[in-house]
């Protein structure tokens, strides 16, 4: 058990590094830090001795909590991934793309990849609308709205079919917001996003009011997954308890 533990900690301790090494502007990554402590810690208490001192109830506790944790987190990461495959219909009313980090030189990598999707799906649907949707962080030189606007415009998709909406700064506001410019909950909408992304993007769609909303999922970096998977259970725990979303 000391050595599996071990090689657990030291793992994560590596990916970790190797996503700190092309920061992306999220410190998420520094879980992996943590895990990889507590996995170490664990394994030196289990080398020494330590772990089988202490009281039976305590170390049955801890299992108790540590199972329990993998198994919500099991959980939701499969269906985050069964969520990410959606095939959208053809002809939806209005696509809502979510925003996220724009640079001077244009968008970055995670969110190509939802315009990439966006695009694809607007080349071969030209009576869909396109609502680009996200506000300018301290770190971007302007609204991301503005920059995914003028990545389509760039591939050949007339403004005419897209909305701007600057404003926001979350994927509730992103919905919320976006919602105000469609004006009709009940039009047919695709969710643009990134595919890990989708389950919680929809369903938080869905709790505004959107009942046709579905995923429309762009690709992603497949060595980051782990990472993104993750980020997305805490995330989808943290909204069922604020009341944004429900399973």
């Amino acid at each position: 058990m000391s050595l599996v533990l071990l090689a657990l900690g030291v793992a994560c301790l590596v990916y970790g590094v190797s996503i700190f090494l092309v920061f992306s502007g999220t410190l998420f990554f520094a879980v992996w830090f943590v895990l990889g402590a507590v996995l170490i810690a664990w394994s030196r208490l289990v080398a020494c001795g330590a772990w089988e001192a202490l009281p039976s109830p305590v170390r049955g506790g801890a299992c108790a909590i540590v199972a329990l944790g993998v198994a919500v987190l099991a959980s939701l990461g499969t269906a985050i991934m069964r969520d990410a495959r959606q095939d959208p219909p053809a002809d939806l009313d209005y696509l809502v793309v979510l925003g996220a980090q724009v640079k001077q030189d244009g968008p970055s990598v995670v969110l190509r990849y939802r315009l990439d999707a966006a695009y694809d799906y607007l080349v071969e649907n030209p009576d869909t609308l396109c609502v680009v949707s996200g506000g300018q962080g301290p770190n971007e030189p302007f609204p991301e709205a503005d920059g995914m606007a003028d990545y389509l415009i760039a591939r050949g998709i007339d403004e005419g079919r897209i909305l701007r909406e600057p404003a926001s700064e979350t994927t509730v506001q992103n919905i919320a917001f976006s919602r105000e410019l469609m004006g009709d909950d009940d039009a047919s909408v695709g969710i643009v996003t990134n595919d890990f992304h989708v389950f919680r993007a929809t369903r938080i769609a869905r709790a505004q009011g959107l009942a046709n909303a579905v995923g429309v999922p762009g690709g992603s970096v497949a060595w980051y997954l782990p990472n993104n998977v993750l980020r997305e259970c805490l995330g989808v725990i943290k909204d069922v308890l604020a009341g944004n979303m429900s399973l």
